[in-house]
């Protein structure tokens, strides 16, 4: 079947979509031994499609994994100065996958990570808001804080999306908060604890749109269930659904 060639190159977890067509431009791409042009459909069963002159093999089934990243672990698959990244605690998955979005250096939690570049594009696309929770150790004046927190926030210049903030309980002079936000600015939940003078002890993400967490233990991963691709897809705003990705 006939697809875009971008399309047909981001599946194929060769990159994404944006990626290739800068690929395209710089002239790296082959189809059937001619340069491809931008919106060119191909069948990659029938067509020869080469990329800096390996052929582009037809995508196979998606992998879907969850990870529970630790922290002090890069949320990349290569690092020049040869620090501990997700690559290496993913070693033993047999396919290439790349994890989806990020979380900084010091929070820790749910990390998705999959080869299916259309799914990837769809959730971190700026119009598909995937709700994520996280649970957030802080200490400080709580209460003056999540009167702050839940109500209208700036950061860059611009009023933050709603957030939903509650407090779960508490230990000594630490509170641990549960913040739901569908909006993913840069070190968002730690700079608005900041601007409610709060500090952050612990941040760790216990859900993504249909994923959680749970007694997941720290630096593993495991499969996610066909119930839970299914679900990811419906938050991502997907018309199809992926049964025949399984």
């Amino acid at each position: 079947m006939e697809e875009r060639i971008q399309k047909i190159l981001s599946g194929a977890g060769v990159c994404s979509r944006r990626g290739a067509e800068a690929l395209i431009l710089d002239g790296r791409v082959l189809i059937n031994g001619e340069p491809a042009a931008l919106g060119q459909r191909a069948d990659p069963e029938a067509d020869e499609i080469r990329v800096d002159g390996e052929i582009v093999r037809p995508a196979g089934p998606r992998q879907y994994y969850m990870l529970y990243k630790p922290r002090g672990c890069l949320t990349t698959l290569k690092d020049p100065r040869g620090r501990w990244t997700v690559a290496d605690l993913i070693a033993d998955i047999p396919d290439r996958v790349w994890p989806v979005g990020r979380l900084d250096l010091d929070s820790e939690g749910l990390l998705l990570l999959t080869d299916d570049g259309e799914l990837t594009n769809r959730l971190l696309h700026p119009g598909f808001h995937v709700e994520k929770e996280y649970h957030v150790t802080v200490s400080g004046d709580v209460g003056r804080g999540l009167d702050i927190l839940n109500g209208p926030m700036v950061l860059d210049g611009r009023e933050l999306a709603p957030v939903q903030v509650w407090f779960l309980g508490s230990d000594g002079d630490r509170a641990t908060l549960d913040f739901t936000l569908r909006q993913g600015l840069k070190r968002q939940i730690r700079r608005m604890c900041q601007t409610a003078g709060l500090e952050v002890k612990r941040l760790i993400r216990v859900r993504e749109g249909p994923l959680l967490l749970g007694d997941l233990t720290c630096g593993t991963h495991r499969p996610l269930t066909d119930s839970e691709v299914r679900g990811l897809f419906r938050d991502a705003g997907l018309i199809h659904e992926p049964d025949e990705l399984f």
